[in-house]
């Protein structure tokens, strides 16, 4: 059995690209949310409620371990635009800090669909650079709109888009929701909002209050927000006639924004919901095998018959379709650069198999500088919202269980191997890196991923690329200073590549 995705997708793709390249081409609907895992009812959350994207995942396929390659936004969204890991296409940290692709010229899926014949759209924001290398014909609602206005243009936009002709169409809509800040209600949406009264705190967090809750009430609050106005979007594909010949796929970008999530190669932070509804070419089913939103480019070029890619390192996900089990990937691959440059810096790179997971981090033993940064960031009046005014988290952390405080405590200034069992704990709070019986597990998977980075080219591989990447990034401190900076790393990480220009 093949564990590398790369190695899967050439074999299974050339097989299955040749039994559907002369099928009529299927419109996709790409949905995309912030900042949230699977806190949604059909993943079994008590807290969410979320009516449309449950009946969505009915519907089709719930990929219940479904991951992202990087807890970012415009990392994550440029990976799965493009189908290549931060490290291969350069977009390693916030596009507002001026982290770039290495290439403009990177194939992507607009660019692909629209030589095969498709409209492009995108509404809502792109936030990656240059935005001239993703050639949408339509753009709209650029921006991030975190205050959240003018909610209903998302599905009118659409409806225009859908209905302006009959040539097969691609179109992303990401919404802002769940990103903070958390606002409890717009547009009288959610009806009835939760309180800390209704909810707990993300088990993955490991700690609780009173306040904290107050504010992941408000989390769940924008998911039901998001859920309504998903909602309102796939009433207009049903209304417009073409729902049955649209491939529909609901993602996040990368887990919420709370402790142990975004900005982190914890579950927390890779994890998310996936869902795809194909009418006609899609088992309704739940599915555990490892899949990645890399999987996606693959998926969408063999089903639209456009041009294949080579050497991307995701796999299509065509045989999961049906149902039963058939040969998968056997480990899923991550990764972590940066988020807002120096505030945020701490390289890492993960593998996880069905049951161990192991975290490197390439700085070992030094203190992670985001850790500090999350724990003031959720502190009392968050983003102009009081949640109590009292959130202490240093003090609601020193009052956790004993392994809960390691945890977080290891999260501060992690060492070079973190290994976790995640069937026994799914939560990722004991580390078992030196413990002499899980050496051989330990060994194993860091044999995978010294396999994988090489396999990728993986710039950091080389201890002067990291040396010169963490001098860069660690020069820029602001967003203001970021905007002077003419970043020199797609110039030193690049020359790691030898695969050319894509």
């Amino acid at each position: 059995m093949k564990t590398l995705c790369a190695c899967f997708v050439m074999v299974t793709t050339t097989f299955l690209f040749a039994s559907v390249s002369h099928a009529q081409h299927p419109n996709v609907l790409l949905i995309v949310s912030e900042d949230n895992g699977p806190e949604l009812g059909c993943y079994g959350d008590p807290y969410a409620r979320t009516p449309h994207l449950d009946r969505l995942g009915s519907e089709g396929i719930r990929f219940n371990r479904a991951f992202v390659p990087q807890s970012g936004c415009s990392q994550s969204r440029a990976s799965f635009l493009t189908g290549l890991y931060p490290h291969q296409h350069g977009q390693i940290g916030l596009a507002t800090w001026g982290f770039e692709l290495y290439r403009e010229k990177t194939a992507n899926l607009p660019r692909i669909l629209k030589a095969a014949g498709y409209r492009t759209g995108l509404i809502g924001k792109l936030h990656i650079n240059p935005a001239s290398a993703f050639p949408f014909d339509m753009h709209e609602i650029t921006g991030a709109n975190f205050q959240r206005k003018n909610l209903g243009d998302y599905a009118d936009s659409a409806g225009s888009f859908i209905n302006a002709d009959d040539a097969p169409f691609f179109l992303s809509v990401n919404y802002p929701d769940p990103h903070d800040p958390w606002i409890r209600q717009v547009d009288g949406l959610p009806m009835n909002p939760l309180s800390k009264s209704d909810v707990q705190v993300m088990s993955y967090m490991g700690i609780d209050s009173p306040e904290f809750r107050d504010m992941v009430a408000d989390y769940y609050n924008c998911i039901s927000r998001l859920d309504s106005l998903i909602g309102n979007l796939l009433q207009v594909l049903d209304e417009s006639g073409k729902a049955d010949d649209t491939i529909v796929i609901y993602i996040g970008d990368h887990g919420a924004d709370m402790l142990r999530g975004k900005r982190t190669c914890y579950e927390g932070g890779l994890g998310i919901p996936m869902l795809i509804r194909w009418p006609g070419k899609i088992v309704p089913q739940v599915r555990d095998d490892l899949v990645t939103t890399l999987d996606l480019m693959p998926t969408l070029i063999l089903a639209t018959g456009a041009q294949p890619i080579e050497g991307l390192p995701g796999s299509a996900l065509q045989p999961l379709f049906r149902s039963g089990s058939v040969s998968w990937r056997t480990h899923c691959f991550a990764e972590y650069h940066t988020h807002a440059a120096a505030p945020n810096y701490f390289p890492q790179r993960s593998v996880r198999g069905d049951r161990y997971k192991l975290i490197e981090s390439l700085l070992p033993d030094t203190i992670h500088p985001d850790y500090d940064k999350t724990i003031e960031k959720l502190h009392g009046d968050y983003n102009g919202q009081n949640y109590g005014g009292t959130l202490d988290l240093h003090a609601v952390i020193d009052a956790a269980p004993p392994n809960v405080k390691a945890a977080y405590a290891l999260m501060r200034s992690p060492p070079r191997y973190q290994l976790y069992d995640l069937q026994v704990d799914p939560f990722e709070m004991t580390n078992l890196a030196e413990h002499p019986e899980y050496v051989e597990i330990r060994d194993d998977l860091s044999g995978r991923l010294s396999q994988w980075r090489r396999e990728t080219n993986d710039p950091l591989l080389d201890p002067r690329n990291l040396s010169k990447l963490t001098n860069e990034v660690r020069s820029v401190k602001s967003k203001s200073a970021s905007k002077k900076h003419a970043w020199e790393y797609p110039k030193y990480l690049l020359k790691q590549e030898a695969q050319g220009d894509r």
